[in-house]
């Protein structure tokens, strides 16, 4: 590749990045400000956490519904009128005072957040040097940790300087000027987008290793999004003075997620195995949930980054292992695996505030380790699965 055509790439790659990070920024925006939405709106935690739950849905359903899409209009196309739609109904959404109406505009922000996010993936694969695309992809991960952890700290100050309406405003500017970098895009990349059918998806959960992955792994985010989905509310109870700056900034340990991407080869040969590494990673989890039973931000703060390296430790492992478990059709593995993962995440956004509002924090706390144990009981038989699949090859 010559000196120009490099320079033009990581030019395309650094945009990339940028609009992966405020995409990720538009989906956690919500989550540390719930609070405030709350008071506002006269509403009760569960009406509240709706914000979050809303963006996060389409994106378990993503792998299949938007393959048709994805695969009859270009990237291209879809990736800059997805980014330009979501900044529009950001514009939109802080100019907003009716709390229907914002719940409707954050279901239809959530619906384009996939054709942005696998648009951009794509364009990564195909813009990086071949020898780069690991690397290129590692980054792009890590761009998505960033913006999540930007996107609820920045959040959170920008409500206690300017109002919550600040944010999600800039958000939408942001977005709209992504639109206009990406016009630079050179041509169309080849989305190699699997839409599995659901003949297909049944056929592949029938199977023991990859059902009972697919169950860790809803369980896994079933219990980190909907610890980090209350927590803002447990912070006012302790102490209703607690600022949506401190809220934020109380997601630091999110940034855990970065490290531990970065360091997974050398755990697995530490540990020995994938699924080692993941159970390891589950263990902490539970320790980092005991830490937030301490009624006290420093110990909370504290335990956000144990509670984020067992989640961490757990889904890079197991979203790589998918990939040595599906020896075929490796893309409609991948597929169902971001959306159990997703519709864990929605689903534990809002169930587990139920028990919240029923019994408290602690009894709360209680179910996501009971949630974690169950992980822990599906990736026990997904170590069991995957070894009688090595006998039966071997013989």
């Amino acid at each position: 590749m010559s000196d120009v055509a490099s320079r033009r790439s990581r030019g395309t790659l650094i945009k990339i990045y940028f609009c992966t990070v405020i995409t990720f920024c538009s989906l956690y925006a919500a989550q540390p400000i719930q609070p405030v939405f709350q008071q506002e709106f006269s509403l009760s935690a569960l009406q509240a956490i709706l914000f979050t739950t809303l963006m996060m849905l389409p994106l378990g359903f993503a792998p299949m519904f938007y393959g048709v899409l994805l695969e009859s209009l270009s990237a291209k196309l879809i990736v800059r009128t997805a980014i330009l739609l979501l900044g529009v109904l950001e514009l939109i959404f802080s100019l907003t005072s009716n709390y229907l109406l914002l719940l409707i505009l954050r279901g239809l922000q959530g619906m384009a957040i996939p054709a942005i996010l696998t648009s951009l993936v794509s364009y990564i694969s195909f813009t990086a040097p071949r020898e780069d695309i690991q690397a290129a992809v590692a980054r792009y991960i890590a761009a998505t940790i960033l913006g999540g952890f930007l996107g609820r700290f920045l959040s959170g100050l920008c409500t206690d300087l300017f109002g919550w309406r600040f944010f999600f405003f800039l958000l939408g500017l942001l977005l709209i000027w992504g639109f206009f970098l990406l016009r630079t895009l050179e041509r169309d990349a080849n989305l190699e987008y699997s839409r599995p059918t659901v003949h297909q998806v049944t056929e592949l959960v029938r199977l023991p290793q990859f059902f009972w992955l697919y169950c860790t792994i809803f369980a896994v985010f079933f219990v980190f999004a909907g610890l980090l989905n209350l927590l803002p509310f447990q912070l006012k109870a302790i102490n209703p003075a607690f600022r949506e700056t401190g809220i934020g900034f109380m997601y630091f340990g999110y940034v855990m997620g970065i490290l531990v991407s970065l360091n997974v080869r050398r755990m697995i040969s530490l540990f020995g195995s994938e699924t080692r590494v993941a159970m390891s990673g589950l263990a902490l989890y539970i320790v980092g949930i005991t830490g937030f039973m301490i009624p006290d931000h420093r110990a909370m703060f504290v335990a956000m980054f144990v509670f984020c390296t067992g989640m961490f430790m757990a889904h890079s492992l197991l979203s790589g292992y998918i990939n040595t478990l599906a020896r075929n059709k490796k893309g409609i593995a991948n597929g169902v695996y971001i959306s159990f993962y997703y519709l864990g995440g929605t689903i534990g956004s809002f169930a587990p505030g139920v028990l919240y509002e029923q019994f408290g924090w602690k009894i709360f706390l209680i179910s996501l380790i009971v949630m974690v144990c169950v992980a822990m009981f599906c990736l026990h038989k997904v170590q069991r699965a995957a070894a009688r699949v090595r006998v039966t090859d071997n013989n």
